[in-house]
């Protein structure tokens, strides 16, 4: 059972009818019905005047004095010796039972707890060397329990559903402000830093109730500090554009200015500059990520054009190294996302695969649709034939500025950025990626994203002719 709703509700309900059932069984055995005293207080005399009339004329005394028993007293009863019953023709079976000790009466707990057995009374008494028993049963429905002097069946109903009742609304109470606490705990997960769980305004004292708030302050100071964060990353990168740029014409103008000898620093110059600009797009597609869904244009996309697009300009590229990029799209994947930063989030893995696989190998992208929590989605696998990364930082590569090799990151000119913004774009987008290792070597890395179903086209009306 894994609602804690339901784990209240049923514990508190169980401990609350199980208590009133068993109030009402105890209180209702203890304490015997009006008629039941009544037969009680008179059972001495009528076991006396029975065994009297017995012993006076016999069976037909003893059966006329039981009839004129029960015309005036409502009750059965039987007498019994030694050899059995005295009535002179077969009875229930249950007085004889009852007579011999084989089943409880109702002068008994036990007795009165069964609903199923006739209210009978016991009553023993040795005259003449003989010992005599009279069984006593009460008419139909005057049981001591379920009678009408009793507890009736539907009492112990309305008194369950009612503690049932009471249970529900108090488990509801003790739950909605968890329930409140788990939604806004994913919401802040998903990216929406202002998720709140609605404490704040609450007056209540108790634990839960301090906690919601605690919860509030809490994402409250999250949203502050991603926010100066954020703001801070785009200060910086604004800021550091407008030298950048000076220094791009500066370097311009060197070139005109300078000979041959100058070439290879004005080279590096540039280079390493080019690198800075990368850089500072990074960081501003970071911050720009970081700051929730609320950035984004989400159009409707044709994936599998994406995907196709990316691997064609990598192929170009990794012809350089003698490498390939092949591309197997199975099927259309209609999406609705931001069409640059799903570009970009394909892209950076593809560059990523290109960049690390052996020279004259080949980075394979395979593109399909496949069913996932009763939603098609949208999968796409790039596999390279290079090292692989250890298994230990297969979840880590996907964090800003991350480096397994920084002599490796320096020489293919990476920053640690491109997974990065591929994980938040892709998360941003409602999907998920992953990284494994190869068996055969080499890195695969899978993006899942859900899918969108398409309208279908509608018929054009057919021309009229006359």
């Amino acid at each position: 059972m894994r609602s804690l709703f339901l784990k209240i509700f049923l514990s508190f309900w169980l401990a609350n009818a199980l208590f009133v059932v068993l109030a009402i069984l105890v209180t209702a055995a203890l304490r015997p019905t009006r008629q039941l005293s009544a037969v009680e207080a008179q059972q001495p005399k009528f076991l006396n005047e029975a065994v009297d009339a017995y012993q006076s004329g016999g069976t037909e005394k003893l059966r006329e004095y039981l009839r004129n028993l029960r015309d005036s007293q409502h009750v059965h009863a039987v007498l019994f010796n030694e050899q059995g019953n005295l009535v002179g023709h077969p009875v229930p079976p249950w007085f004889s039972e009852v007579a011999s000790g084989r089943r409880r009466a109702t002068d008994t707990l036990l007795g009165r707890l069964n609903p199923h057995m006739p209210v009978l009374r016991v009553s023993t008494v040795a005259r003449d060397g003989h010992r005599f028993t009279l069984v006593i049963e009460l008419p139909p429905g005057q049981s001591a329990l379920f009678g009408p002097n009793g507890v009736p069946g539907l009492g112990i109903l309305i008194a369950v559903a009612s503690s049932g009742l009471v249970c529900y609304f108090l488990a509801g109470y003790l739950t909605s402000p968890i329930v409140r606490l788990r939604k806004a705990t994913q919401r802040l997960a998903s990216g929406d830093l202002a998720a709140r769980a609605g404490g704040i305004t609450s007056r209540s004292k108790d634990e839960v109730s301090q906690l919601v708030r605690d919860f509030d302050l809490m994402a409250e100071q999250i949203e502050n500090l991603v926010g100066a964060q954020s703001r801070l990353l785009k200060d910086i990168s604004h800021e550091l554009r407008s030298p950048l740029a000076r220094l791009t014409v500066a370097l311009e103008l060197a070139r005109q200015r300078s000979g041959p000898e100058a070439e290879p620093i004005l080279d590096r110059i540039s280079l390493e500059s080019s690198r800075m600009n990368e850089l500072i797009g990074s960081l501003m597609t970071i911050a720009r990520l970081e700051s929730g869904v609320g950035s984004m244009q989400k159009v409707p996309i044709a994936l599998e054009q994406v995907v196709e697009e990316v691997a064609r300009d990598a192929d170009f590229e990794a012809q350089a190294r003698k490498c390939r990029v092949e591309a197997d799209i199975t099927d259309e994947l209609p999406v609705v996302g931001d069409p640059a930063l799903l570009h970009s989030a394909i892209e950076n893995v593809v560059r990523n695969a290109t960049r690390y696989t052996r020279e004259g190998t080949s980075v394979r992208i395979r593109a399909e649709k496949a069913q996932q929590s009763n939603q098609e989605a949208a999968i796409i696998r790039v596999s390279d034939a290079g090292p692989g990364v250890p298994d230990s930082a297969l979840e880590k590569i996907f964090r800003p500025f991350y480096r397994i090799d920084d002599a490796r990151v320096r020489s293919t000119g990476g920053v640690g950025l491109g997974l990065a913004i591929t994980e938040r774009a892709i998360r941003l987008h409602g999907g998920w990626v992953k990284a494994s290792n190869l068996p055969e070597g080499g890195l695969l890395v899978e993006i899942h994203l859900p899918l969108e179903p398409r309208e279908a086209p509608r018929p054009e009306p057919a021309p009229l002719t006359r």
